[in-house]
């Protein structure tokens, strides 16, 4: 008798259609190298002593945490100077931002999925969590210089579009937004339209005129800033990420907040980062600096750089991408490709930095 045929339950159409998520790789060992991660905008950098502290001190595993994060929304609200009510915590950024799609963009009862206006190429997870809540993402193509093109986006918003979200600095890029081509953005959009401002770099930005997603939401109630400790702060395990807007927002992200996404150990961590804000600054500041040294090496080997201003840089190779990480690959380090595209690599330690600018000088030269 032959084997009876299995059936398996099939999931939603829009799953098969998923773009995969491609994390960035550690490096293979190679002989003799030292081996460097350059590839997924981690802090090469531990946890303050006094975060690491909180984390070891904690033995409430046993105990769910604490569903607001009231005690990171105290601080966050005192640093920010914000009431409480208007921030939201969630399983990092992206978990923040899965929230918020869950309350304002998927498919309406007459069956028409919601548009989600969004720069690309941006952050790779966008159009994942973007079809995954139901929604259609609407791409606009960036500048030539790897900057959002606002005028382009303002076009593309229409009577679907429930959310745009502006990347600042823009991942995988670099470039940041200004204040003013900001606010003159969202004065083009229709005050129904929810703006999202992703800042997840925003600790390493050094431009004057760079717009604060804060000032923003303060001043124009349709805007929604999104924040992460997973750079700055060196959390990225641990996931924790928050929003800020106003209350008659927060109340429906609380309706789809994950329970319990942050746990009681990432809240801690959070919290004892955030009082210790300056010695964070201090090593961002160390950060920026190397940053500053690589854009520098580079520029005078004859690269054209976008605007650094995330913990990375971009290079624009285009179908070369994957040749030139191969070749990182080979000498102990992995950079992030982007098929067709480029290569973002992230500041690391100093001795990663120094074997990628070598790689560069070279690669160019060829």
């Amino acid at each position: 008798m032959s084997e009876p045929h299995a059936v398996f339950p099939e999931p939603r159409p829009v799953v098969g259609r998923l773009p995969k998520y491609a994390a960035g790789k550690p490096p293979a060992p190679v002989p003799g190298l030292t081996p460097y991660k350059l590839s997924s905008n981690e802090n090469p950098l531990e946890p303050l002593p006094q975060v690491l502290q909180a984390v070891r001190e904690f033995e409430d595993i046993n105990r769910y945490p604490d569903p607001l994060s009231s005690r990171l929304r105290a601080a966050l609200a005192e640093q920010l100077d914000v009431p409480a009510e208007d921030i939201v915590t969630g399983g990092g950024s992206l978990g923040a931002l899965i929230q918020v799609l869950s309350a304002y963009a998927g498919t309406n009862d007459d069956g028409v999925p919601d548009e989600v206006v969004y720069p690309w190429r941006s952050f790779e997870a966008y159009p994942i969590v973007v079809d995954q809540a139901g929604a259609r993402s609407v791409q606009v193509p960036l500048t030539f210089d790897g900057r959002h093109d606002l005028e382009a986006m303002a076009a593309a918003v229409s009577q679907n579009t429930s959310i745009v979200i502006l990347c600042t600095p823009n991942n995988p890029t670099g470039p940041v937004l200004r204040t003013a081509e900001v606010e003159a953005f969202i004065q083009k959009v229709p005050q129904d339209v929810l703006i999202v401002i992703d800042e997840a770099y925003l600790e390493f930005v050094r431009v004057e005129d760079a717009v604060d997603g804060i000032a923003m939401y303060r001043k124009y109630p349709n805007v929604l800033a999104l924040r992460t400790f997973s750079k700055a702060h060196g959390l990225a395990n641990l996931r924790v990420g928050y929003t800020v807007a106003r209350p008659e927002i927060t109340q429906h992200l609380r309706a789809t907040a994950v329970p319990f996404a942050v746990s009681t150990v990432a809240e801690l961590a959070a919290v004892a980062s955030v009082q210790h804000q300056a010695d964070v600054e201090i090593r961002v500041k160390d950060l920026v600096a190397e940053r500053e040294r690589i854009v520098a090496a580079l520029t005078d080997q004859g690269w054209t750089l976008p605007e650094s201003q995330g913990n990375f840089v971009w290079l624009a190779l285009g179908e070369r991408a994957g040749e030139f990480a191969a070749a990182a690959e080979a000498r102990a380090i992995t950079v992030r490709a982007f098929a067709g595209e480029g290569v973002r690599v992230s500041v690391g330690e100093t001795g990663g930095n120094d074997r990628f600018i070598e790689l560069a000088g070279e690669w160019i030269r060829s």
